[in-house]
Order: C-alpha cells, then sequence, then structure tokens
C-alpha cells in the first residue's frame, strides 16, 4: 500500500513497569461527573452523563518522572485546568454492563482536560458545539498508564491538582457522579470501544485559569503524578 504522505506515527502512552507502550485509538472525555464541579459550573442534580471526543493528537505524553510542556494554546484569554482519572481499555466492546467492565480496563493514568473556557462559553451561548474550547492541540496532557492489577482501589483514591505548588482541586474519584463502571455501560452503548481507548472520567470542583509560566502538578493515589509546565 503507498500513501501520497507519509503517515502520521501512532500516540501511544507508556505503561509503567514495561517498554511496550499503549497505543491510542480515541479520546472520551466525560463531562460534569462530580457534583461539586457540576455546581460550580451552574448545574445540579445527577443529570444523564454525556460525552465529547478529543484527537488522539490532542496528547501531551509525559514520562514518568518528567515535567511536560503544554504551549499556551491560541485565541483564549482563560485557560482552565481540569484534573481527571484517565481508564485505559484493553478490551473492546460494545453495550458492556457496568457489572462487566473491570475486565475491560487495561489500567489507569492521570490526566488534564485543559479548557479554553472563554471559547467553551461562547460556544455554549449560541448553541453551537464546543469543540474549540476542548478538543485544542495539546489540550490532553497524561502520565504513564498503571495497569489495573498494579494501581489499587482507583474507585476510593484522592484525586489532587496544585498550581506553583498551591492546591486548587482535592477531592476523591469515589466522588464521582458516575463512576467507571456505569461510565463504560453508558459509553459502550453509543459507541463500540476499542483497545486503545482512553476515558477521560471528569473533574473535580476548583477548576480555575492558568497562564504561561504556571507549573501542574496533578496526583491519582497510586497512579504517580503528572506534571507540566505552561510555556
Amino acid at each position: 500500500m503507498s500513501f501520497l504522505f507519509p503517515p502520521a506515527p501512532t500516540v501511544s502512552v507508556p505503561v509503567v513497569g514495561q517498554t511496550s507502550r499503549f497505543p491510542v485509538h480515541r479520546i472520551y472525555c466525560v463531562g460534569r461527573n462530580y457534583e461539586e464541579h457540576a455546581k460550580e459550573m451552574g448545574f445540579t442534580g445527577r443529570e444523564p452523563p454525556f460525552f465529547f471526543l478529543k484527537p488522539a493528537d490532542s496528547l501531551v505524553v509525559v514520562e514518568a518522572g518528567q515535567t511536560g510542556t503544554m504551549p499556551y494554546p491560541s485565541l483564549t484569554h482563560n485557560l482552565h485546568h481540569e484534573i481527571e482519572l484517565v481508564v485505559a481499555i484493553g478490551k473492546g466492546g460494545r453495550h458492556i454492563q457496568a457489572a462487566d467492565a473491570a475486565k475491560h480496563i487495561y489500567g489507569y493514568a492521570v490526566g488534564l482536560d485543559m479548557t479554553r473556557r472563554d471559547l467553551q462559553n461562547d460556544m455554549k451561548k449560541q448553541g453551537r458545539p464546543w469543540c474549540i474550547g476542548k478538543a485544542f492541540d495539546h489540550s490532553a496532557p497524561i502520565g504513564p498508564i498503571t495497569p489495573s492489577a498494579q494501581a489499587g482501589d482507583v474507585n476510593q483514591a484522592e484525586i489532587s491538582l496544585q498550581v506553583n505548588g498551591a492546591d486548587r482541586q482535592r477531592s476523591s474519584v469515589a466522588k464521582l457522579i458516575w463512576n467507571v463502571a456505569e461510565t463504560i455501560e453508558h459509553l459502550s452503548a453509543a459507541w463500540e470501544l476499542q483497545p486503545g481507548d482512553l476515558i477521560y472520567t471528569g473533574t473535580p470542583e476548583g477548576v480555575a485559569a492558568v497562564i504561561a509560566g504556571d507549573t501542574l502538578v496533578g496526583e491519582v493515589a497510586g497512579l504517580g503524578s503528572l506534571s507540566i509546565q505552561i510555556a
């Protein structure tokens, strides 16, 4: 098979304790999946889960022990951080029941869903899709994937983010409105999940703006940390 130009390389994420890497297929994100974050965004209650996607090449892959760099994106004056637990799918499927979801999970990682909040809000007001606020270049930093057998009790893990050493977000994965298994059930009813899919599961309260020069350090207990500097 020949191509008109060289195809883009496969996006991949390192795996803790292995030389083989996790090839990325799609990135799914869950919106407003912590109650307190939903409230700070002007919503209440347990609404049905909803999803948006980011391109695989929007990942900023950070190796263990390193600090990655994310360029401050164009068009925005209000770049927000959102720390998230990321689920890595190792076995695909459609209509996966919550009780069976664990069989489809390869592992977990720490991720950031970076958001051009001003652009997202403008699109919301106009009733238009807000991909421009979420799915831009470098919008999805991620650390190494920890295989599920080594990750501990992720569903009860503390999740936090510091900016320049000061707490911004701190909560527990246990406070997800739709937990990991339920999220996989809902998501796989709408799309056939594939090995290599990543699911950004939502962010707790405390989202706020960052500027060039800020250093962000996010953690999910048992999964290590993710360090990013905004350039």
